[in-house]
């Protein structure tokens, strides 16, 4: 991939768009601007100079296991793996049901019971199909929804600026009832995480030390952008903030415009889910392979076709995910929080332990000095802290989120010790057999 397919790949990654941010107006106008101007500086750009530096440093298929193994042994480096494949069950699970609410709206006995588990079924299998072409493929293909589903929000944004102009509408910075500050938060974190999973791939990017850091600056501007100027337009036109809910775009788009603008946007909505969707499980699908390759995964899982796609374990991820379909929105959310927040502390401490331990290792792109090394991932790790404490109360599979984190968590070192155990035996049949 190049620069453009890699940034529009990362997009898809982190964001799909101003789709998912609905739920942030919970906490009205004023408090939810706030959020997702001040989470870039807290939260984006602090991991994106962490990932800058080491995807330049160490452009290896795997990313970010291969830079904690490096930085930390092989115990660890499978346990960011396996944090991010636990937490990638149930952040994969989000964008099918994305998916199906967005066609819902547009032909909702099409999605209606039964069937709307076949459109998410039949969406796995599509974006399985579509990254067997390669990483290319899905980055161009990034490229193309992009500006697709963006292209309705040219036009709502425009119209909005226009109706505050010139019909004096009401601005409601506050929302009448409402909360759900840490909704608003959770949400926000949520649309702006997944900077690392663009590093898996690294062999199959073009110039990896130049491009990568190019990228994640590129993407977090884009980012941002494409979440505050549609809110802040809404805001302006005067549209009450207790219209939006998860999947709301397509109504405000009808009433501001014509049906057939929030046609688009419905449109829009299915493209970023499949776009998010195709982009992760091209990112997700590189972690087992490059574990079957360290001896750590059956080696069936490394099996590539002829265009270098790890086609056994692209199989296998989306049987996974398949299974953790039809939990709702908010306690995905919360799960997957607390999984991929603690991988992500996991690349902050590598960041630091690479820079003491190789001061001499090529870096095309440094994150700073040591001392800002050391201080970059302290504002992440206190969000992370803080959605873990606000998802205390939130429940998946009859228990608290937080200890169904902890036990998923727990399950690392123990298969570690499984897989460890596992090699042993085949070496030992292996010089048996020599």
């Amino acid at each position: 991939m190049r620069l453009l397919p890699l940034m529009a790949a990362t997009f898809f990654m982190v964001s799909g768009g101003p789709y998912g941010i609905e739920d942030i107006l919970d906490a009205g106008y004023l408090r939810g601007l706030i959020i997702l101007v001040a989470l870039p500086f807290l939260w984006s750009l602090p991991t994106a100079l962490m990932i800058g530096e080491l995807a330049s440093a160490l452009p290896e298929e795997g990313g970010f296991y291969v830079w904690v193994r490096r930085a930390m042994g092989p115990f660890w480096g499978y346990q960011e793996a396996w944090l991010s494949l636990a937490a990638s069950i149930f952040d994969m699970a989000i964008y099918p049901t994305l998916f199906v609410l967005y066609l819902g709206r547009l032909f909702p006995t099409w999605t209606a019971g039964w069937h709307g588990a076949l459109w998410e079924l039949g969406l796995i299998a599509l974006c399985g199909v579509w990254n067997l072409l390669g990483a290319p493929a899905v980055g161009h293909g990034s490229v193309g929804m992009f500006v697709l589903l963006l292209s309705p929000f040219v036009v709502l944004v425009a119209v909005a600026v226009w109706h505050g102009a010139h019909e004096a509408a009401h601005i409601s910075w506050t929302r009448s009832g409402g909360g759900g500050l840490s909704t608003a938060i959770l949400v926000a974190m949520w649309n702006y995480m997944g900077w690392d999973n663009a590093s898996t791939v690294a062999r199959e990017v073009e110039q990896p030390r130049r491009n990568y850091p190019r990228a994640m600056v590129a993407s977090a501007l884009l980012v941002a952008v494409t979440y505050v100027i549609p809110l802040a337009a809404m805001a302006y036109a005067g549209v009450p903030a207790e219209s939006f809910t998860t999947g709301s775009w397509a109504d405000v788009a009808r009433t501001l415009v014509e049906p057939w603008l929030g046609i688009a946007v419905v449109v829009g909505g299915t493209l970023s889910a499949a776009g998010m969707f195709n982009a992760l499980t091209m990112s997700y699908a590189r972690l087992p392979m490059v574990l079957a390759e360290d001896g750590m995964l059956p080696a069936a899982l490394a099996y590539k076709n002829r265009r270098g796609v790890p086609w056994f374990a692209v199989l296998a991820c989306a049987v996974a995910w398949a299974l953790a379909l039809r939990f709702s929105f908010e306690r995905l959310i919360s799960i997957d929080l607390i999984l991929y927040g603690s991988s992500l502390i996991l690349e902050f401490i590598a960041l630091v332990v690479l820079r003491v331990r190789e001061p001499g290792l090529e870096r095309p792109f440094r994150a700073g000095s040591l001392a800002v090394a050391c201080v970059v991932g302290a504002v992440p790790t206190a969000l992370i802290v803080y959605a873990d404490f606000a998802s205390r109360h939130e429940h998946l599979a009859h228990m608290p989120a937080l200890l169904l984190g902890a036990l998923i968590a727990a399950c690392g070192p123990l298969l570690y010790w499984l897989s460890r155990m596992t090699r042993r035996r085949a070496d030992v049949v292996t010089a048996i057999a020599d």
